[in-house]
């Protein structure tokens, strides 16, 4: 599945992910494969992207988690997340 990560300022991520976790306002939730359609609101914490690499030109926005898998978050205060068709759009602060 495909997921871009924008901000005012710059394109923080734009690639295939196996799934990502976000901080929403019920709780984190993680969108996987075939998720339904889903439009939520982000609060302040850590965006999290399970994929295998990161793009050189995205990496350096990044921070390694310590976990078997290649995970990868990105701290965000607010934001709005879209997700239909295995594209998902996460519009951050």
């Amino acid at each position: 599945m495909n997921i871009k990560i924008l901000t005012p300022e710059f394109v923080v991520f734009d690639g295939e992910v196996s799934s990502v976790l976000l901080p929403g306002k019920n709780g984190d939730f993680h969108i996987k494969k075939d998720h339904a359609a889903i439009v939520a609101s982000l609060v302040n914490g850590k965006i999290k992207v399970y994929t295998d690499r990161i793009d050189e030109k995205f990496a350096g926005k990044f921070t390694k988690e310590n976990e078997r898998e290649s995970v990868y978050s990105f701290r965000v205060k607010s934001g709005v997340v879209e997700f239909s068709n295995n594209k998902g759009i996460i519009l951050a602060e």
